[in-house]
């Protein structure tokens, strides 16, 4: 689940705060990731935000050897299918991937997603970092394409596995 420019972009850098998506984008983010109980990020990610997000489980992906104890947040590394196993023995059943590009792929390339929900601002930045980095080659379904206010769309592809 990620917010995206029209040219495709989240970011301008990797430590660009996400102040520019809608309220609509906003609303429906925190929604749904506290329906689904956890969102899944890189600590680049997690470290543009002022705190935790509330209401869920943060779970990030670090490479630093003692990451602040924080309350809410369950730092994590290596293999996303372990980290997976382990929110599911936590009797999790669903999870949101947040980002970023590095995390988004990790998860792409081991065909950890099942859904992809882009919200499409209507801002260009040109230059930034993408929704995917790297090489893949992965058929989507169309699933439906909603607009959330006067100029935003949230487009759902189911991946094809």
């Amino acid at each position: 689940m990620m917010a995206m420019t029209a040219d495709g972009k989240i970011a301008k850098t990797s430590d660009h705060f996400p102040d520019w998506t809608s309220k609509e984008d906003k609303k429906m983010f925190a929604s749904v990731s506290k329906e689904h109980g956890v969102v899944v990020m890189g600590d680049k990610t997690f470290f543009t935000f002022p705190k935790p997000l509330p209401d869920r489980l943060n779970v990030v992906f670090t490479l630093l050897k003692n990451p602040k104890e924080t309350p809410g947040v369950k730092w994590v590394t290596g293999e996303a299918e372990k980290v997976l196993a382990d929110l599911e023995k936590e009797g999790y059943k669903s999870a949101i991937l947040g980002g970023g590009t590095f995390v988004n792929s990790q998860f792409l390339g081991k065909k950890l997603i099942d859904e992809i929900w882009l919200t499409i601002e209507p801002k260009i930045f040109g230059d930034g970092l993408g929704v995917f980095g790297g090489d893949f080659d992965v058929n989507l379904k169309l699933l439906s394409v909603e607009k959330i206010n006067n100029d935003s769309v949230v487009v759902k592809y189911k991946v094809v596995k």
